[in-house]
């Protein structure tokens, strides 16, 4: 999911590519910024990269 995340697609674009609703990408999210203890893609991909969990 983050990997996907970096790649700058929509919501809508993300679940497609994960064959899921906008939705479900949604609750993804909200988990994933709440784990990274951020707030938007932006820094959610920022983190990430800084912990080393994609490139």
């Amino acid at each position: 999911m983050l990997e996907l995340l970096a790649t700058g697609q929509s919501n809508k674009e993300l679940a497609r590519a994960l064959g899921v609703s906008p939705n479900t990408i949604k609750t993804h999210l909200a988990s994933l910024f709440a784990k990274l203890e951020v707030d938007r893609r932006v820094r959610a991909i920022e983190k990430a990269r800084f912990l080393s969990l994609i490139e």
